[in-house]
């Protein structure tokens, strides 16, 4: 790809610029992703094997007290009730299952 001159634009033109290319990396990295989960459910599909035998879900560890809705299985990134209570001086122990 060739150079792009991009000394004739002003500040707020660049900012445009690049506010317009990051929305097409992500609309495009989503088009990925959903044509990737696509060709997973086809082979799934033609192998006969249904999609959730292929994933494995993890049990959750820990729960929110302050609402039992709220779950977490310690992998992953951490909720922000459970960082929230890490950086108060509270324990995951605390919120085991």
């Amino acid at each position: 790809m060739a150079p792009i001159d991009l000394n004739g634009y002003d500040l707020a033109e660049l900012k445009g610029l690049l506010f317009d290319i990051e929305q097409e990396i992500k609309r495009r990295a989503r088009d990925e992703r959903d044509r990737a989960r696509e060709r997973i459910h086809a082979l799934a599909a033609d192998a006969g094997i249904p999609l959730d035998a292929l994933v494995k879900t993890a049990a959750p560890r820990y729960r929110n007290p302050a609402d039992n809705g709220q779950t977490w299985t310690g992998r992953g990134r951490q909720p922000r009730w459970i960082a929230e209570a890490l950086a108060s001086g509270r324990s995951l122990d605390d919120f085991k299952i």
